[in-house]
This record gives structure tokens, sequence and C-alpha cells, in this order.
């Protein structure tokens, strides 16, 4: 079974986050969603989730994905958290999944695993500050990075996801199944 850690940072943006750790078990996924701080996160719009375990106690060796949502200041703080920072170069040293929506694709520059084509929320890239930027497709793969755009790509973003800890057949049956085709 493929496993997935998606962190949460206060403020992160609660459509992407939920829309990533429910499309991922739909398909079978073990998702673990890891806090930074305290188990009890509040997102940026208020909801307060209680993550599994804290971010601090990953071993990247046990996971084949990370999955960062976005939302504001969570992905500001995702970027400047040494534990999140840490794990974004681990996985991508050893080659493994990393994907980013919204405005956490800049927790991945600031970590300098964002590959060369990306996309982000619509206006961060600025924030961002690296060339490659695409505002045409919602979700872009680069090697072992995949990027997205914002809460209403975020079922495109997650079953993206899906397809590449899966399968395009499996992608497509939860499609379906979410009446997206």
């Amino acid at each position: 079974m493929k496993k997935v850690i998606v962190p949460l940072a206060q403020g992160f943006e609660e459509i992407e986050a939920l829309t990533i750790v429910d499309i991922l078990r739909r398909a079978n996924v073990d998702v673990t969603m890891a806090a930074l701080e305290s188990l009890h996160v509040k997102g940026a719009h208020g909801i307060v989730v209680v993550a599994d375990v804290l971010l601090k106690e990953i071993n990247v060796n046990n996971f084949d994905m990370i999955a960062l949502p976005g939302g504001l200041p969570g992905a500001t703080n995702l970027a400047t958290d040494p534990t999140t920072q840490t794990l974004l170069k681990e996985f991508d040293a050893k080659g493994k999944m990393i994907a980013a929506i919204c405005a956490a694709p800049y927790a991945l520059k600031t970590a300098g695993v964002l590959k060369k084509s990306y996309t982000c929320y619509p206006g961060f890239q600025a924030k961002i500050a690296q060339e490659g930027y695409n505002a045409n497709d919602k979700v872009i793969r680069d090697g072992n990075v995949t990027t997205s755009q914002g809460p209403s790509t975020a079922m495109l973003f997650a079953l993206s996801l899906v397809e590449q800890l899966c399968s395009k057949e499996v992608a497509q049956s939860l499609s379906h199944d979410l009446l997206l085709s």
C-alpha cells in the first residue's frame, strides 16, 4: 500500500488539504496528516483538524509521497519550518514524489526542490520568483514534483496523485464515481 504524508501548518487551505486526504484514501492510499506544532491545527478559514502525528515524528523512508496543501499563512509556515524543509529535501534526494498546490509551491522553492515547470495560485508566482511558471495548466508534473493552482483544482490535483501512486484506471474510476467524468 502506498503511503503519503500531508503536512498541516496553521492557516492551511481546508479544501485543498481535506480533498487530498479524502481522494487518496478513497483510492486506498494510506494518508497520514502530520502537524507542525500541535495535533489540533486551525485552517485558514477557522476549521480545526486533528492531525495523526507531529511532522517531526515522520521518517521519509516510510512514505512514497509528501503532498502540501496551500493556504495562507499555511504555505508560508511550511516554507519557514525547518522540519518541512528538511523532509522536502530528503524526499527529493531519494527521488520520491513531492506535490504542492496553491501557495505551497513556495515551500518547494525555499527547499530548493521546485522543478523548472510549475503552477501555483495565480499571482503567487511573483513571491516564488522562479522562471517556468505556467498559468494555463491546472496540474503540472515535472519529474518527481507535481503542482496545482488552488481550491478549484484540488480534485484534479488529487486525482493526478492517485494516478501516480496507483494507476490511471484507479484515477479514472474515482473520477467517474465523483461525477467528474
